[in-house]
């Protein structure tokens, strides 16, 4: 395990433990190998398609590869499925979402088509949703609590602002207008400009109506195209100083285009990460976020079981060593590391580009300048994730808890610390930028029990951590040692401390992730959550590079499904559905 898990040796009033006795840090969850009922267990020697990794890409393409009757098998290098949306139990009686915590992108028809509230997906919606907890000299603090309905949350701003809560509701409509128009684009590959004047007139054709897309989002658009056009490419400060002026709102709000990008306020194009945070939606409501009940692992189960009860062969523990190529150069399966070839006439990759095309496939059977691009992908990440087990909750000067300690609406929410203003966060950027963890990094933290109190023993929580800015080399080509996690996570502790005293004595247990780490457990690229960086000239008809953005790669039969690709990183599962749509639509033309 990365990082450490210390235990404390007594316990809170409100925590009963019921750990084991010789516990072990990752437990094997049930079902993590997965066949349809009446399938042997064992490995095919051959299937119509494997894929490589059970992220929730690769499970939703294997899900709609079997429903097009594609005998497919899915493998997994791990000993637990979902990449990066797992459930693990680092702390005896503690289940932690230990990657990607909240959902909100899934994609709309992946929940309709795979059936995933029969297979068991529960959603826990949060309102109110975002809780910025202020550090200044006033009893008490003040806060910042946003949710869904419009006139509390005006309320709210207007602590601050009375111009900026009279402004909201007309930037989140000018905001939503923006989503609506290129919410089209990801479901659909981008534009093949390559192909757009090649081959039959009815071909040409064919290749125009790829276009649609696109054209239905500047449509939308409409005249305000030039505004929309302005928020992809400036920094999302000016965009935000263009609407607000209280520094509390603007840095709350900036948080989302900064987070999981190695990118301040002030970097031009953050305003497409916040966009790509909006895009979402949760029964129904536009741009909400949810925990999913069980952790994320739950969600990838319940993809699993989807593509399992229609065939499909899961299975964990089956590392890829390398796809196989036959003497034209076309993917025919896949080699695991213990020799077995498994063969295939599609094989998708749902690992990072860098690992599919640099370490699965011989470099001299791809072009120079596409291995070239793949190599210089900017993937830094400015992620460290810690998983915390405490034994109550945090208290916070600007909302302390009720004596009977239990939860209060603010606990449900992504609790924003050192996020007094947008400078703040640039500071703690520019740290990082320069090989030193940030002194006062931005911080969310969630509580996930406090709506699915089956994650921890009774009266006690898990917290999940997402900070930044931690490089993923420090100053000086020093690498994460024990010594520099643990310093760091001492780091977020003294923060979280000062907004919410006694935070530091409840800690049980603590599992720290700093970019080496995500990258060596998940296989996330430098750490990047998004498998590489969001920003405008890594996304869409470059994504990963330009003219290989439509999920094929050089190699004849093999694809690219994962974060990746186009639309890019988050739980959408969008770049698994439109891979396997393409493979399907080449499969059938063998």
């Amino acid at each position: 395990m990365a990082g450490r898990c210390g235990l404390r040796g007594t316990l809170g009033p409100g925590c009963s433990s019921r750990w084991p006795q010789g516990w072990r840090l990752s437990l094997r969850p049930p079902g993590a190998r997965l066949a349809h009922a009446g399938a042997a267990a064992q490995l095919q020697q051959e299937y119509d398609a494997v894929v490589i990794g059970a992220g929730h890409n690769g499970l939703v393409a294997a899900a709609y590869l079997q429903r097009a009757g594609l005998r497919t098998a899915v493998l997994e290098r791990r000993h637990v499925l979902g990449g990066a949306a797992v459930t693990e139990e680092i702390v005896p009686g503690f289940k932690f979402s230990r990657a990607s915590y909240l959902l909100s992108l899934l994609r709309p028809q992946i929940y309709a088509d795979l059936e995933l509230q029969r297979h068991g997906l529960r959603v826990l919606p949060r309102d109110p949703y975002s809780f910025t907890p202020l550090l200044e000299d006033r009893s008490p603090p003040r806060s910042l609590l946003l949710g869904h309905g419009m006139a509390q949350t005006q309320q709210q701003i207007a602590q601050f602002s009375q111009k900026d809560a009279q402004a909201y509701p007309e930037y989140e409509a000018f905001m939503g207008r923006m989503v609506l128009a290129l919410d089209p684009l990801l479901d659909a590959p981008p534009v093949d400009t390559a192909a757009l004047g090649k081959g039959s007139l009815l071909q040409q054709l064919r290749n125009l109506q790829t276009l649609k897309p696109l054209l239905q989002a500047g449509l939308a658009l409409g005249r305000q195209l030039p505004h929309y056009y302005e928020v992809l490419t400036a920094p999302i400060s000016k965009i935000l100083d263009h609407w607000f002026e209280s520094e509390p709102l603007k840095a709350t709000l900036a948080t989302d285009a900064v987070i999981g990008a190695m990118a301040s306020p002030h970097t031009p194009g953050s305003g497409y990460v916040l966009l790509h945070h909006v895009m979402g939606e949760l029964e129904g409501r536009r741009g909400a976020w949810g925990y999913v009940a069980g952790g994320m692992g739950a969600l990838s189960h319940a993809i699993a079981q989807a593509a399992a009860a229609r065939g499909a062969h899961i299975f964990a523990e089956k590392a890829v060593c390398h796809v196989l190529l036959g003497r034209a150069g076309e993917a025919q399966g896949v080699v695991l590391q213990d020799g077995t070839e498994v063969r295939s006439k599609l094989v998708l990759s749902n690992a990072s580009p860098q690992i599919t095309f640099l370490e699965l496939v011989p470099q001299e059977q791809l072009p120079k300048d596409f291995v070239q691009r793949i190599r210089q992908l900017d993937t830094r990440s400015p992620v460290t994730k810690i998983n915390v087990a405490v034994d109550r909750l945090p208290s916070f000067l600007a909302a302390p808890n009720a004596r009977d300690g239990q939860p209060l609406p603010h606990h449900q929410c992504s609790i924003h610390l050192n996020c007094e203003g947008t400078q703040l966060l640039h500071q703690a950027f520019t740290e990082a930028a320069h090989g030193h963890p940030s002194s006062r990094p931005m911080i969310e933290l969630c509580i996930p029990s406090v709506l699915d109190p089956g994650l921890a023993p009774p009266g006690c929580h898990v917290v999940s951590l997402f900070t930044q800015y931690t490089p993923s080399v420090l100053a000086g080509g020093r690498s994460w040692d024990e010594q520099a996690r643990n310093a760091y996570a001492d780091t977020v502790f003294d923060c979280i401390e000062d907004y919410a005293p006694g935070f530091k004595a409840s800690v049980i247990g603590r599992d720290i992730l700093t970019p080496p780490d995500l990258e060596r457990i998940f296989g996330l690229p430098g750490g990047n959550i998004f498998h590489g960086g969001m920003s405008l000239d890594q996304l869409y008809f470059a994504r990963p590079v330009p003219s290989y953005s439509g999920y094929r790669s050089p190699i004849p039969g093999l694809y690219l499904c994962g974060s990746g690709a186009h639309p890019g990183g988050g739980v959408m599962g969008a770049a698994g559905r439109n891979a396997a749509q393409v493979a399907i639509r080449d499969f059938r033309h063998l």
